[in-house]
């Protein structure tokens, strides 16, 4: 709840800003400004709150849940040091930027099309329906990406090395895998996301 009151809050609130500085800028605020803003947007929220990001993956790892939360994060610290809280941050800003950058954009273009090409007026079903196609692009635009992440924030090089060199790396190496384990982990990205929607 944390991590997504800080990063979702953050990511939506510097959308506008972004978007407005952008048509200041070139004038215009057609889709690839909203595009772009929402990447930067994303990114930078993502940058700022990965640390909360890193602990609540490894607490929902973690084998030992009497350490709770402050535990966690100093053991992290210790074996780890403050790069610890950064794992993944490249990948997790990606996936943020992408999420944003295909919600936002997506919700504003799909409010305007349905404003000129339907019956729909302002109101709470013209949100509701572009909400609705908003989160679906952003599902399947982040569903690969969540599991790089993922994969990147559980690493822990000082028990067993490093599995993953960078992001192209785990992403190379979960493609490399039986096609039906590949397949069983999207399904699973894909059922958990649907889930929690």
């Amino acid at each position: 709840m944390v991590r997504s009151l800080l990063c979702g809050g953050l990511r939506l609130s510097l959308y506008e800003p972004c978007k407005s500085f952008a048509d200041s800028v070139f004038g215009s605020a057609n889709i690839f400004v909203k595009l772009v803003s929402g990447t930067i947007s994303g990114a930078i929220a993502t940058a700022v709150t990965n640390p909360v990001d890193v602990l609540k993956v490894r607490m929902q790892m973690n084998m030992n849940p009497q350490r709770g939360p402050v535990g966690e994060l100093r053991q992290i610290i210790s074996e780890e040091g403050l790069k610890g809280l950064w794992k993944g941050v490249g990948t997790s800003m990606t996936r943020a930027g992408a999420l944003t950058a295909s919600q936002l954009a997506t919700y504003d273009e799909s409010k305007q099309a349905l404003l000129r090409w339907t019956p729909l007026e302002e109101g709470f079903l013209l949100h509701l329906i572009s909400s609705c196609i908003a989160g679906a692009v952003g599902t399947l635009v982040t569903g690969p990406m969540d599991i790089v992440k993922t994969r990147l924030m559980l690493q822990q090089e000082s028990k067993g090395g490093i599995i993953y060199r960078n992001s192209f790396h785990c992403a190379y190496q979960a493609r490399r895998r039986p096609c039906c384990e590949l397949h069983h982990t999207f399904i699973q990205c894909y059922k958990a996301r649907k889930a929690l929607a």
